[in-house]
């Protein structure tokens, strides 16, 4: 294709997040031509959330209506900013994995009889059996995940089926919990989707099918089959299997726009949908990692996100099918003290300062003269459960403190680095020399942290200065396949240019695989004998 004639043709994806809907128009060139966004709780104030949720004790939901009206919103938003939505060729996008919406008898006939000239918010308001709908921050399901587990024969078992052992935030255990508690609600209900498979339904006019990668996230897909666990399905109803459709690939076209999306923004008729996938596996694509990378994000959460050709489900971390490689994988390892443990340690052994946070982790050589340190605010999710701080000699014995700031700070950061090396070998990681490591998030800007993660994983690591790579991930996404049909272009060759742009920062220093193969043996030794102490 002439690149001027690429320039005119564009795609969307869209990211409905916790706290807010995103868009990011690109053109066949991978150029960002458009952003937008709504925020639920500055542009939406009638619905009272913080943080785009209602908490409730142990109970985490957001209003499903008020995702149909940010839609709107920013599809209004877009025209305004001058997006002509009959160059657009393709669509696609991400919901935040987790969350449910439950569609009421009936569904279908309310989205034939679409008009025009009203809102989807007004005409598609009555139409939910769940008017909040659960979302992944929920943790009031234990019994329910006790249950899926005992269904199967235990954790692991529930683990190798389905890519993880029971989590309460899994749809799963979600709807065994609806359909309990409110069994009238559950049989008066049609169809159940995932946020992004209803989002998709909002552009497709009916209900649109659950992508394999983002019902990974749920507890009951078999990820070898990539078909519903029977036996799960029958632990939670027997008829779940129907509310919810068959699972499908996540580049396939689930089919074209609404006659409504035609007639009300102009949309073209063959404009495709591109099933949407769930926010994790949705910054995979937005990433453009590769068969042999590794994406880190340091956050608030450092999230791992690995590309594997087979499945090695553990009791730590998650493993699903991988949304843009039929027959891979990808795994995701998430931690919850990330950034601000470090700022923790940088307050009280830096003065609050990140250059001597730095001056300071560079003053003691690689492999800190043997100390090992493991700090964990709050409970971790790997291992689960661990809390506290853990710090450890050159002979193995556990010290109160380091002898410097400097021992403090280079224990915080390597330990924070082997666990995920550890963790990631565990779940399948194989790295080879072809290896990269790519770095977002907050804590990429920094780059004496970044040199630490090269030496432990002993690989280069790059930086992508772009933002919003969930959203990007349905646009990449979405002109992969609307773009590629008829031949085989693998999605790498599409975003070549997108790969190309990440900058190189580190590369690993000569001795580093040397003195992290041992250090890290050690770490796994000492991780070993904690989770001991918490009857892990």
């Amino acid at each position: 294709m002439d690149e001027e004639e690429g320039k005119d043709k564009h795609y969307i994806g869209f990211d409905f997040s916790t706290q807010q809907v995103k868009a990011v128009v690109v053109n066949n060139c991978l150029e960002v031509i458009a952003e937008e966004h709504v925020n639920f709780d500055k542009d939406l104030p009638e619905f009272r959330t913080h943080g785009g949720v209602h908490i409730n004790g142990t109970r985490v939901t957001a209003p499903t209506v008020m995702w149909v009206k940010a839609l709107d919103m920013i599809l209004d938003k877009l025209r305004v900013a001058g997006v002509d939505f009959s160059t657009v060729d393709g669509i696609s996008g991400v919901g935040q994995q987790h969350g449910s919406v439950y569609w009421k008898n009936g569904v279908k006939q309310v989205f034939a009889n679409l008009q025009p000239e009203n809102f989807l918010y007004d005409q598609l308001a009555g139409s939910f059996s769940l008017l909040d709908s659960p979302i992944w921050m929920d943790s009031s399901t234990s019994e329910e995940c006790k249950m899926l587990e005992e269904s199967v024969g235990g954790a692991e078992r529930l683990a190798e089926i389905t890519g993880s052992r029971a989590y309460e935030r899994f749809t799963g255990s979600q709807i065994a919990k609806f359909r309990k508690e409110r069994p009238d609600a559950y049989q008066n209900t049609e169809r159940i989707s995932l946020v992004s498979s209803f989002a998709a339904s909002l552009f497709l006019g009916d209900i649109a099918p659950i992508d394999w990668s983002d019902a990974g996230g749920m507890n009951i897909l078999d990820i070898k089959s990539k078909q519903w666990s029977q036996e799960l399905v029958d632990a939670i109803c027997p008829d779940l299997s129907e509310k919810l459709g068959d699972p499908v690939f996540g580049s396939t076209i689930v089919g074209c726009v609404s006659t409504y999306m035609q007639e009300r923004y102009g949309f073209k008729e063959n404009c495709q949908i591109v099933a949407f996938t769930g926010d994790n596996p949705g910054s995979l694509a937005g990433l453009a990692l590769g068969e042999n990378d590794i994406g880190l994000s340091l956050g608030t959460s450092d999230t791992l996100f690995i590309w594997l050709k087979d499945a090695q489900p553990q009791l730590t971390g998650h493993v699903w099918p991988n949304p843009i490689e039929e027959s891979a994988y990808m795994a995701l390892l998430c931690y919850k003290n990330g950034s601000l443990t470090r700022e923790r340690i940088r307050d009280s052994k830096a003065e609050g300062r990140w250059d001597l946070f730095n001056e300071l982790l560079d003053a003691t050589p690689r492999g800190n003269f043997g100390n090992i340190g493991m700090y964990f605010d709050h409970e971790e999710i790997i291992p689960r459960g661990i809390k506290g701080d853990y710090r450890f000699n050159k002979s193995g014995a556990n010290v109160e403190r380091f002898g410097s700031a400097e021992a403090e700070v280079r224990a915080l950061v390597e330990g924070q680095m082997m666990a995920k090396r550890i963790h990631a070998e565990n779940i399948g990681l194989v790295m080879n020399q072809d290896t990269r490591i790519l770095v977002t998030g907050g804590g990429s800007v920094n780059s004496n942290i970044l040199q630490v993660i090269s030496d432990v994983f002993d690989a280069p690591v790059l930086t992508q200065t772009g933002a919003n790579s969930a959203a990007l991930g349905g646009a990449y996404r979405a002109l992969h396949v609307c773009s590629n049909q008829g031949n085989e272009k693998q999605y790498k060759e599409t975003v070549d240019g997108v790969r190309a742009s990440a900058q190189l920062t580190c590369h690993p220093n000569k001795d580093a695989k040397k003195v992290y193969d041992g250090l890290t043996e050690r770490y796994k030794q000492l991780e070993a004998q904690i989770k001991l102490q918490f009857n892990i």
